[in-house]
Order: C-alpha cells, then structure tokens, then sequence
C-alpha cells in the first residue's frame, strides 16, 4: 500500500510539472506562434505540436505501452508510439529523441523521420512529427508515464486495437505510416 502511494504521488508530482511545460503553440498551417504553459495550450483548445516514435525489434515487431492513469489525455490507454509535446525550444526531431529516451529509456538511435500531419480530437489539437527507430535492448519504463511495455507483431497490434483502448492520436500516426509501407508490412 506504500508503495502504490508513493508511486501515486511521484505521478502527481510528475503531472504538474507537465502541465507546467512550455510547450510550442502553433497555428493551423504549424506556424510558431510562440510558447504556452501546456495546461492552458489544452484548456484553450490551442494547436500544439507532438511527436510519435514508433519503435520496432529487428524482427519488426512494434512495442505498445500502456499509459499511467494520471496522464491528462488518454489516462490508462495503450498506446503504439512513444512520444509527446513539443517544448518551445525544440525541434520535432529534438522532441522526439528526447521522449523516446524518457518514456522507454532508448536513447543513441537514429530516428527515420516518415510524415508530418494534423489531427484533432476532443482536447487535442496537433500538428505531428512521427518517426521510427529500430532496437533491441532493454526498455527502461518511465514509471510515472508508462505502466507496460512489449514487443508485438504488427498483425497482433491490428487486432489488439479493435479490442482495448488504444491512443486516437498515435494510430493515426501508425496507419499513415503503414499505408506508406505499402501492403506486405502488416
């Protein structure tokens, strides 16, 4: 029971300091407006900007994660690709080493840029980044953002998505970038 309080409280600490991030504000076209605190960039229904890293084993199999409850969008969903907002300082690229690094412990990799898009959903609005990177060492789970992780072939992945909650935002990003692949990757 302690130790779910502590990790309760280490995940509250760790959302408000999110919340308080500055994170880069853009308009409809992704033009740099210039940086908001990302509770109010939400609260206003402002466009940000994210990324998506979809990481696979040299057996192409993609790693999905579930999510902590305490994460503001999408809590205790699973999820296809590491990721998230972009910091006012960085670049999509920048962004997504570092959360790749930070949510899955994977960092020193080279990341495939694959596509740059729009979505939007109820309480949020993005312009994306998504890439790739291949890896087969250990993950290192952010324990305040991710709860699981594993490796899964991607056939598993398409079925398991019409099964259990799976982040709107990233399977966006994942079916672009599996149409781009063409037919023979899934």
């Amino acid at each position: 029971m302690v130790d779910s309080s502590i990790d309760s409280l280490r995940e509250a600490a760790h959302r408000a300091a999110s919340d308080a991030e500055q994170i880069a504000w853009v308009d409809e076209q992704d033009n740099l407006l210039g940086a908001l605190v990302r509770s109010e960039l939400r609260e206003r229904g402002l466009i940000g900007r994210g990324t998506y890293i979809m990481l696979f084993n040299s057996a192409g199999e993609l790693c999905v994660h579930r999510r902590t409850l305490s994460k503001a969008i999408y809590p205790g969903y699973w999820d296809v690709a590491a990721g998230g907002m972009v910091l006012a300082t960085e670049t999509y690229a920048e962004s997504a080493a570092r959360e790749l690094e930070e949510e899955l412990g994977v960092g020193g990799v080279e990341l495939t840029a694959h596509d740059h898009f729009y979505f939007e959903d109820t309480g949020n609005r993005l312009w994306c980044s998504a890439f790739s990177a291949v890896w087969d060492g250990p993950l290192i789970l952010q324990p305040e953002e991710v709860v699981e992780a594993r490796f899964i072939p991607i056939d598993q992945v398409l079925l398991e998505i019409t099964q259990k909650p799976y982040c709107p935002d990233s399977l966006a990003a994942l079916r672009r970038y599996l149409r781009s692949q063409g037919p023979d990757v899934a």
